[in-house]
C-alpha cells in the first residue's frame, strides 16, 4: 500500500466514523469534531485521488469538504 492509498484509508475512516458516530446520536454532526473528521477525512481522499485520478470521487469529496468548511466557518462566526 502507498502513502497516498494510506492517506485515502484513513480519511475514509475519519469520515465513516463521523457519519457512525451522528448516526448512533453520539457525535452531533454541526458540532466541530463532526466536521473537522469530514474536512480532514475529505481533504486526505483528495490527496490521494491527486496520485490516482478520478473525476466523480474528486467531485463528492470536494463537495464534503466545502459542506464541512461551510460548517465550520458559521460555527466559528457564532463565537
Amino acid at each position: 500500500m502507498t502513502l497516498p492509498d494510506v492517506a485515502g484509508v484513513a480519511g475514509v475512516v475519519m469520515i465513516l466514523a463521523a457519519y457512525a458516530g451522528a448516526t448512533s446520536g453520539k457525535l452531533d454532526p454541526k458540532r466541530a469534531i463532526a466536521l473537522t473528521l469530514n474536512l480532514v477525512g475529505a481533504g486526505l481522499i483528495l490527496l490521494s485521488l491527486s496520485y490516482d485520478f478520478n473525476l466523480s470521487a474528486v467531485l463528492m469529496e470536494s463537495a464534503w469538504a466545502v459542506v464541512a468548511l461551510i460548517g465550520l466557518v458559521r460555527l466559528a462566526l457564532k463565537r
